[in-house]
């Protein structure tokens, strides 16, 4: 049975003891929750050795109340524990010196799903830095990827940066938040009193969850169109779409599982994918849909679709490679559709001139394969393969886990 970090914070005292005589705040989501479900900060608050003295949120808050992107949370007082909760996407996203000064040691229980561009990343890098040049120390109470080990996609390119960046990353980085923490640290050279609260009985290569410990632990979403083990490994490819005219199922009960336009024919678009990467397409099922979102892009008017599903007989962890699989479904609508206008040009996290799709992909890679008529799935395939080899070597000594 998997014991999470803050499991084993919570029931052994020899690692408290460190803990003991120092202020300590908790950075949480609505997925900061014990095994048994009980919410982190409630189950530290009840700890009365433990001197809590505030709380923060990333983007979504920290009951996770915020349901879009660019929807930002307050600063408030915590109702039931009368502290400071701190918000780090409001009028902030890198932390003051006040809020800083609010704490000796920030204990950071954040579920990830093992893509770059998921902004508690970001966040993480950011309060590495602050914590380093402050002189704090930062726990991770480490837990599951539900993405699992493979690793898959681009390494964000130098000048490419933003909050859905935060570093040169793998798309799909394959790491536990405490391992991605030490990434971090070392790849950024800096000294952090860093510790990681490691798991027991994690198995990363077990099936059925891969990464995800099925019928153990209850799925609790992390943000709230992240929804299901399904979307998780979905989403190193489908987070693509948000960059997109594409309605990626937001304004649906499977956002980010799914793909759709009211002024395209996918089943068109697949037979084309399979013809030209049949090998992209494997490892999970892929199936012609419709569906009508009630907000968001494309909003009550029906659409043709496509849906993902791993959650079956024919999901194989090792060969279902989501990157590939949109890059494909990109390329194969370009083909099948020359004139499209694919790539949404919008306001995106902040970011205001670049591309949303440039922000995702971590450069123009990406964006400038599927416009180029000349472009092949061969010279696509070099530059991820060269890059996730790349991304292996790097985290090799940094993994806690085998």
């Amino acid at each position: 049975m998997i014991k999470l970090g803050i499991d084993r914070l919570l029931q052994t005292s020899e690692l408290r003891k460190p803990l003991q005589g120092r202020r300590v705040a908790l950075l949480g989501h609505s997925a900061s929750m014990t095994s048994r479900g009980l919410h982190s900060l409630d189950a530290l608050m009840a700890l009365s050795e433990l001197n809590i003295t505030a709380a923060f949120g990333p983007q979504h808050g920290m009951r996770g109340d915020k349901q879009d992107n660019m929807v930002e949370t307050p600063d408030e007082i915590d109702a039931r524990h009368d502290i400071p909760v701190y918000s780090l996407y409001g009028d902030v996203r890198y932390p003051t010196p006040e809020m800083l000064d609010s704490f000796d040691v920030l204990l950071v229980d954040l579920q990830d799903i093992g893509t770059r561009i998921y902004t508690y990343v970001t966040t993480l890098a950011y309060l590495i830095d602050a914590c380093a040049a402050a002189g704090k120390a930062l726990w991770v109470l480490d837990r599951p990827n539900p993405a699992g080990r493979p690793i898959e996609g681009t390494i964000l390119e130098p000048g490419w940066e933003s909050f859905v960046g935060a570093a040169p990353m793998m798309m799909r980085h394959g790491l536990t938040f405490g391992e991605l923490a030490r990434w971090l640290m070392t790849h950024r050279k800096i000294d952090l009193d860093l510790q990681v609260v490691t798991m027991e009985h994690y198995r990363p290569a077990e099936g059925p969850g891969y990464g995800w410990p099925i019928m153990e632990l209850s799925w609790v979403n992390p943000s709230p169109n992240a929804s299901s083990l399904n979307m998780t490994r979905c989403f190193p490819g489908t987070v693509l779409l948000e960059g997109t005219t594409l309605s990626e199922g937001r304004g649906t009960t499977t956002a980010l599982e799914l793909v759709g336009a009211p002024d395209l024919d996918f089943e068109r678009i697949l037979a084309r994918m399979r013809r030209e990467r049949p090998d992209w397409t494997e490892g999970a099922l892929m199936r012609p849909c419709w569906f009508e979102p009630t907000f968001h892009k494309h909003a009550a008017k029906r659409c043709s679709g496509l849906q993902i599903h791993t959650d079956n007989s024919h999901y194989r962890h090792e060969d279902f490679r989501p990157y590939r699989l949109i890059a494909l479904l990109f390329k194969s609508l370009r083909l099948e559709y020359g004139d499209y206008p694919l790539w949404r040009d919008f306001h995106y996290e902040y970011e205001t001139e670049r591309l949303a799709i440039d922000l995702l992909a971590g450069g123009s890679f990406l964006r400038e394969w599927v416009d180029d008529p000349e472009g092949q799935s061969g010279d696509f395939e070099q530059r991820l393969r060269a890059d996730e080899s790349a991304w292996t070597e790097s985290v090799a000594p940094l993994r806690i886990y085998s």
